[in-house]
Parts: structure tokens; C-alpha cells; sequence
């Protein structure tokens, strides 16, 4: 299978599809990235208690969501705010973004295993026991101030 070549395409157009993966061209320079992000993978908990913690921050500024968390009293507060601290580290090496410009954009939660174990019962019979896990996904992104424009 042949691929087309790369200068017979007008740029910024899509040039092809496989699967779920869009290949798109750009002419120029790409527009410079303002975010970083960090996952927490494998967090000991339910989905649905980090996405209590998860819902806190969303929107807030890197600085505000950091005293939100280590001022929760939620136990999942505790692993969020090392995943959040990563992100924010992230953007502060990797990208050369401001620290004190970001905002947590985007703060989401999926499922990840579950450990399954058995609690013995009366009578010869078994419980099941769920230790389930999840993965927190923070994006922090760099937001210029309104009030600096003067």
C-alpha cells in the first residue's frame, strides 16, 4: 500500500483516516501548547468518591484548587492533590509555563481494575468483596490574565 506524498497535499487538510486516528497536515508553525497534564493511574478507591474530589477543582486556579485539597477532608483529596502537584510540575519543566497563571481545565475520572476478594461467611457460604480502583486525569492549562492588559 502506497502512501501519498506529503507535498501533493494543500495544507490543513485531512489526507487520511484509519481507524479512529485522523491524519491532518499543517502549513506553517504549529500553535504553541498552553497545557500540561498528569495521570493518576491505579488510585485505590471508587470511580465515584475521586470524582467528588475531581469536581472541586475543576475550573479553579492551580493555587486555589492546591488549598482545597490539602484542606479537604476527603481521603481521596490526598492522592488527587499528588496528581494535581504533578501537573502542575509538568507544566513548570516540560512546558515553560507559568505557574501562577494556570487553571485546572479539565479534571476527569474513569474506572480501572477491581480487586476481588471473598469474606467467609456462615453456614459454608462466601461474600464477595470489590476493591475497586480508578484513574484521574488533571489538565492544567495556562490562562492569561484580563487584568494585565493596561
Amino acid at each position: 500500500m502506497s502512501t501519498p506524498a506529503r507535498s501533493a497535499q494543500p495544507p490543513g487538510r485531512v489526507v487520511g483516516v484509519r481507524g479512529s486516528v485522523v491524519d491532518v497536515r499543517f502549513s506553517g508553525e504549529l500553535p504553541e501548547l498552553l497545557e500540561a497534564l498528569a495521570v493518576g493511574t491505579t488510585i485505590r478507591g471508587s470511580a465515584q468518591k475521586l470524582n467528588l474530589v475531581a469536581g472541586l477543582i475543576r475550573g479553579k486556579k492551580a493555587e486555589e484548587a492546591m488549598n482545597i485539597l490539602s484542606f479537604s477532608k476527603k481521603a481521596m483529596a490526598k492522592d488527587a492533590s499528588k496528581v494535581l502537584a504533578s501537573a502542575i510540575a509538568n507544566a513548570e519543566n516540560n512546558h515553560d509555563l507559568d505557574v501562577d497563571a494556570l487553571v485546572v481545565a479539565e479534571a476527569y475520572v474513569g474506572k480501572s481494575i477491581v480487586m476481588k476478594r471473598f469474606h467467609a461467611r456462615g453456614r459454608g457460604r462466601a461474600s464477595r468483596i470489590e476493591k475497586p480502583f480508578a484513574h484521574l486525569t488533571i489538565v492544567v492549562r495556562e490562562k492569561e490574565e484580563a487584568g494585565e492588559a493596561a
